[in-house]
């Protein structure tokens, strides 16, 4: 089986994004949380099919937030690099992942 690994700085991405969406209305951080997770969870089927979408990092979009999950995958590990809001500047986002 496929083991999923968050890195620390995956995990500081995730929490910013709870943050945000818990500001906006009560209980919307706990649904982006349960939402993002799923989305992880369902890279251990679909892993490897995404796009490389900067230098070695394939890039999953969330079914339901504007958000992607930067993740590198080998053959029994996928590492979550970032879990960044599509909004941001492009520029931002290549900062965040060097």
């Amino acid at each position: 089986m496929i083991k999923i690994q968050i890195t620390s700085d995956g995990l500081e991405d995730l929490k910013a994004g709870f943050l945000f969406y818990d500001a906006q209305e009560v209980g919307l951080g706990e649904y982006f949380s349960h939402s993002l997770k799923s989305d992880i969870e369902g890279l251990r089927v679909t892993g490897g099919a995404h796009r490389l979408a900067y230098k070695d990092y394939r890039r999953a979009l969330s079914r339901v937030f504007p958000y992607a999950i930067y993740y590198t995958m080998d053959t029994q590990i996928i590492t979550i690099w970032a879990i960044i809001d599509c909004r941001r500047n492009p520029q931002w986002i290549s900062d965040h992942l060097d």
